[in-house]
Order: C-alpha cells, then structure tokens, then sequence
C-alpha cells in the first residue's frame, strides 16, 4: 500500500516538473528538448499541435513493440508517457503572455526541472517512454550501447528542430538539455540507480 501511494505520488510529481518546464520555460522561447519531447514540441511550434498528444500518437508504433517483444519496459513506462503526456497538454492553457523570466535563465530552469522530474522518477523505474523505450528495445537485441543510442536520438531530435528556430534559438536549447542531463544524472547518482540498464531517461 504505502509503495503504491509512493509510486503515484513520485509519478505525479516527476510529471508536474516537466510539464511545468516545458510549458513555462521551454515554449515562451520556442526552445527545443531532445528525444520524443523535442518532436511534440517541433509539431507545437509548426503546425500548433498540442505537444502531450504528439508524443502519445508518436509512440503507439513504439508501444506495439515493447507489447509483443519486451514487455517489462512496456509496463515501465506506459504510466510515465501517458501521465506526463496528459499533464503537459493540460498546463498549456497556462503558458503566460509574458514569459517569467529571460531566455538563459528560462533554459536552465527549464531544463533542471525537466532533469529533476524525469530523475526521482528514474528511482522508482518510471519512463516516460518514447525514444528511451525504442532504444531499450535495440540495445536489448543488440549490441549497442543504450546510452549511445538514447543521445543519438536526442541530437537527431535537435537537428530535426534547427530550420524552425533561430541560432539563438538552438543555443539556448542546447543550454536546456545540458541542463536536464545534468540534472537527471544527480538525481539518479544520489538515489543509487545503477543497474546496467538504469539509464537516465532523456524525455525521448
């Protein structure tokens, strides 16, 4: 009983930071995240898709896989991506008019809280899925490396985003997932996550 009330409650919270992250820190400045995040935010700022729903549609083919072929890491991570999914589409209607603070400090902040959410989440084997599941699913069958894998898809995410933004733009981003990365591996360092599987999750 009190491990499941433990569960929902870290799930709850980890997915309130990102979604606040992303809403009030990310969007007021067009920035862009890497992994599965970066393509809902990409579909947000072109065709005004909202950004939850994005990354839901986006993993089903994902989530189809892990059913028939891993499905520990369906079930690891189908809470995350849904809860999370849901929270960032529902904070929307809140972004400001005027952004709560200045670019540089907005990425940073942005990106520590996207860090810290996905990281205490990490502690309790919550994913939020996306490209973190499909590149679980590879190193699984493979011989690569899942961290190599995870990085591959959130710079493919970024690049995908540069002729949407400007150069400040990606700058700033970048400064955003530096900042998450960080964040997360503090996290997960100080909670003692280190399976050979238990990598950070990236937010893909």
């Amino acid at each position: 009983m009190i491990k499941g009330i433990r569960y929902i409650v870290i799930l709850l919270v980890g997915c309130l930071l990102i979604s606040l992250g992303i809403n009030f820190f990310f969007v007021s400045y067009h920035l862009l995240d890497g992994g599965i995040i970066g393509v809902g935010l990409i579909a947000h700022y072109v065709w005004n898709f909202p950004v939850g729903m994005t990354i839901i549609v986006i993993s089903i083919p994902i989530y189809i896989l892990a059913w028939f072929y891993y499905r520990p890491f369906f079930y690891n991570s189908l809470a995350g991506v849904i809860v999370s999914s849901l929270m960032i589409d529902y904070f929307a209607q809140f972004i400001p008019d005027t952004p709560l603070l200045g670019p540089l400090t907005s990425a940073i902040i942005g990106g520590l809280m996207l860090g810290v959410g996905a990281g205490i989440m990490f502690l309790l084997e919550i994913s939020t899925g996306g490209f973190d599941l499909l590149a679980q699913m590879i190193s699984a069958k493979t011989s690569w490396n899942v961290g190599v894998l995870i990085v591959g898809f959130d710079l493919g995410a970024v690049i995908a985003g540069i002729p949407i933004v400007t150069h400040e733009e990606i700058i700033l981003s970048t400064i955003a997932v530096v900042a998450t990365g960080f964040a997360t591996t503090i996290i997960t360092a100080l909670g003692g996550a280190n399976s050979h599987h238990k990598l950070p999750p990236t937010l893909s």
